[in-house]
């Protein structure tokens, strides 16, 4: 039996790695969270529950109302970017591009209800910002959703497409990012929930992160232009 779990445990990893695009490095072995490391300098929270199952890597909450973000240790400059993420719905969360160990960064949005898809700041202002507008047309409720990303310049351009489609292509008009930073890590977040603090979310306790609600990624690869 241990046998047969290693060898399911095998196909799965090798699979996760081989739908990642052609050209592209995995940033995920799909097997532990070798080359991540969670922030201990964020305001999101230092203790978020960031694990690996089937494959996939796992963003909770516990205990509940804790968030945080998850790292790559290496930066970088001009990239794009590969995952396919499965959202629960009430469960708040976003990808972090060009990122300092803070959590200052650009995010795509990841939430259900919500603006899945947008592009916006965390702790930075983003000077011109995407709406991902078309995302309904190719969602798949309750299934995996691939994200690609380009994000190139000193002054950033940020394009995103979900599932192949085009969302936005945005060019900003200078670079926002804190002392004029122009490489970042890589990082998903895991929202905080202060059950009784309005600054959580907007006024309404409980609907940044429900009890027991999971974000998962998989197949994450980087490409360096």
């Amino acid at each position: 039996m241990k046998l047969l779990s290693l060898i399911a445990f095998s196909l799965i990893s090798s699979l996760s790695l081989a739908q990642i695009p052609k050209g592209f490095k995995p940033l995920f072995n799909g097997k532990n969270l070798k080359g991540w490391h969670v922030s201990r300098t964020t305001h999101q929270g230092t203790t978020p529950n960031f694990f690996v199952e089937d494959g996939a890597i796992v963003a909770s909450q516990q205990p509940f109302g804790q968030g945080g973000i998850l790292l790559t240790d290496q930066s970088f400059g001009d990239f794009e970017l590969y995952m396919e993420i499965k959202i629960d719905s009430f469960a708040n969360g976003g990808i972090f591009l060009r990122s300092n160990e803070g959590g200052a960064a650009y995010q795509i949005e990841l939430v259900l209800p919500g603006n899945t898809g947008y592009l916006l700041g965390e702790r930075t202002p983003v000077s011109v910002p995407g709406k991902a507008l078309k995302r309904d047309s190719v969602w798949k409720a309750g299934d995996w959703n691939s994200f690609r990303i380009r994000m190139t310049g000193e002054i950033p351009k940020v394009t995103l497409w979900i599932n192949e489609v085009e969302m936005y292509s945005v060019q900003q008009t200078k670079n926002d990012f804190i002392a004029g930073a122009v490489t970042g890590m890589i990082a998903l977040q895991c929202h905080w929930t202060a059950v009784y603090a309005p600054e959580a979310s907007g006024g309404m306790p409980l609907s940044s992160w429900i009890p027991s609600a999971k974000h998962r990624y998989r197949n994450i690869g980087i490409r360096k232009l």
